[in-house]
């Protein structure tokens, strides 16, 4: 009975069904990791490029900030204030470097990586 060839003929097209089902999951695992590499090589340039002009519009504002202060009290301290203020942000950044770096990046490369 289960030698009769209208078996192995239907075990045969399931063994050909499961080959074409494997090759279409793993092209689907390709797709899907090539996908989430461009998405997360996209995020990564356009943080590159964000970061970048940020810092180009705080040198110019820095200048600025400075070249107002220097007819109120100096060139020179006006520098400096200038400066403080930065060393005060660097402060308060290594200080609350998970809350505002570690978290939302996990947060957002695991929505990134985990999306289907």
């Amino acid at each position: 009975m289960f030698s009769s060839d209208r078996n192995i003929e239907t075990i045969g097209q399931l063994v050909e069904v499961l080959k074409h089902y494997i090759g279409l999951q793993s092209e689907y695992v390709k797709l899907d990791v090539i996908e989430k590499i461009v998405r997360l090589t996209t995020a990564l340039i356009m943080a590159a490029v964000l970061f970048l002009l940020v810092i180009i519009t705080m040198i110019y504002f820095s200048f600025a900030v400075a070249y107002a202060l220097a007819p109120l009290i100096g060139s020179g301290w006006a520098f400096c204030i200038v400066a403080v203020f930065y060393l005060l942000i660097l402060i308060l950044f290594i200080l609350f470097r998970k809350r505002w770096v570690e978290r939302p990046l996990v947060r957002f490369l695991a929505s990134l990586l985990m999306e289907k």
